[in-house]
């Protein structure tokens, strides 16, 4: 049984520090969509992620180089299916962005959070409940608001729902595996599993190369350095201090700096039809966390030792 303290009124000021980093990580995740897409103008796509991915578990292994010795082979097992599901998340969501727009990538990206209780209902057996329901309904519709062109959907949407999927089967594993004690070990080999498939991805094209311009080598340091590495690390601080389903509530406002960078920075133009689909998938991932993740979240706890 997981024994971790949730929120208490021991540590008001530990769990506002606690929820203040995860609100600035969701920034600076919201932020990256456009930067991303700068870079993929001028780097393969999978060449970038590999130097992306590269250094940041480069710079996590040297802050704990000692993090990997001794793990036993079902945890680096773990570790590696994980990172598998992460790392083609990436690359479908970088890919996407090629051919859809930041805010539209944002939004859809958050759908991680309706599919999260969707697989744990068939990974933990959890009774899927009608609030659950609802917010697929709604995420569905708000999807189509999004990204339907006519009667069909792009295929940079398609790729962009792929990567959320993927992105909650990483959180189901995590869920399931993650313990206080190894969370720093499985981000490591998460990160470093990601950068291994996609250098290998990358192979085809001529490798990784070199980043070809001094701006291009400041957005790939910042991803790696601030947005992988830094991020991961505040994000496995923060989650010790608050409940998940907490937590989970606050990583939603992700897609919503992502549609502000967008339109703020970007220039993109703000419809009707997008602020609608917005909302649809705003209220469907409030939904999916305050209804069916405490379930979850129950389980979880028995799957910790």
């Amino acid at each position: 049984m997981n024994n971790r303290p949730t929120a208490t009124s021991r540590m008001p000021r530990i769990e506002l520090v606690a929820v203040g980093a995860l609100v600035g990580i969701t920034a600076i995740w919201g932020s990256t969509f456009l930067i991303v897409q700068d870079v993929v103008k001028v780097m393969p796509v999978n060449a970038f992620l590999a130097w992306r991915f590269g250094i940041a578990t480069l710079v996590l292994m040297a802050i704990r180089p000692r993090a990997l010795r001794a793990l036993p082979a079902s945890v680096r097992n773990q570790g590696i299916i994980l990172g598998a599901a992460l790392g083609t998340g990436y690359i479908l969501q970088t890919i996407g962005l090629q051919s859809t727009s930041a805010t539209v990538s944002g939004f859809i990206t958050g759908m991680f959070v309706v599919f999260t209780p969707l697989i744990s209902a068939v990974v933990l057996r959890t009774r899927i409940s009608p609030v659950a329901w609802v917010a697929v309904a709604l995420a569905t519709i708000g999807l189509a608001l999004l990204s339907l062109h006519g009667l069909s959907i792009g295929l940079g949407e398609l790729l962009t729902l792929g990567c959320a999927f993927l992105f909650a089967v990483q959180i189901v594993g995590l869920g399931m595996w993650s313990t206080p004690d190894k969370a720093y070990a499985l981000t490591v080999l998460q990160l470093g599993t990601v950068a291994a498939l996609t250098l290998l991805a990358s192979l085809p094209g001529g490798g990784p190369g070199i980043p070809p311009s001094t701006s291009t080598w400041v957005a790939i340091l910042f991803l790696a350095l601030v947005a992988t590495a830094a991020a991961f690390i505040v994000q496995t601080w923060a989650q010790a201090h608050i409940a998940a389903t907490r937590a989970a509530i606050v990583l939603t406002m992700e897609p919503v700096f992502a549609g502000f960078t967008g339109v703020v920075i970007g220039g993109e133009v703000l419809t009707g039809r997008i602020v609608a689909g917005a909302v649809c998938i705003l209220v469907a991932m409030y939904l999916a966390e305050l209804g069916p993740r405490a379930g979850a979240d129950a389980m979880v706890a028995h799957l910790e030792p």
